[in-house]
């Protein structure tokens, strides 16, 4: 089974570029509220799709991004990297209507329900060959 599903991912996924900053630094007992609070019914395909799409995506952007700051040296250069990663994981998420928090909220309810992870990882990898 693919393993991109780790806990966390669920805290800090896009924490690479900042996006996810304030959600990064969440205690393990607000990680385990929120992922109660995630209701899997609330989730549509629609959602879901959306979901997947930018999840894929990301993935794309982050790969790019994390091999171009690993071989900068300058800490200016890096900081101007992570912004215009930072700055496409956003545009990227807008396109699907989502924002970090309601991304994350999504993340937190496929990564909680068997259902929801199983048809995640489908569109996940229908995306990934459609692109």
């Amino acid at each position: 089974m693919f393993d991109i599903f780790r806990n966390r991912e669920v805290v800090g996924l896009l924490a690479v570029f900042g996006v996810m900053a304030v959600t990064s630094t969440l205690s393990a007992q607000e990680a385990r509220e929120q992922t109660q609070a995630a209701d899997p019914s609330s989730v549509s395909d629609k959602n879901l799709k959306a979901f997947a799409n930018a999840y894929v995506e990301y993935h794309k952007i982050r790969q790019s991004y994390e091999a171009r700051i690993g071989k900068v040296q300058d800490p200016k250069e890096r900081e101007k990297l992570q912004r215009e990663g930072d700055s496409k994981v956003k545009q990227v998420l807008e396109k699907q209507k989502l924002t970090p928090e309601s991304y994350n909220r999504f993340f937190t309810a496929v990564n909680g329900n068997e259902q929801l992870r199983r048809k995640a990882l489908k569109l996940i990898d229908e995306e990934r060959h459609r692109s």
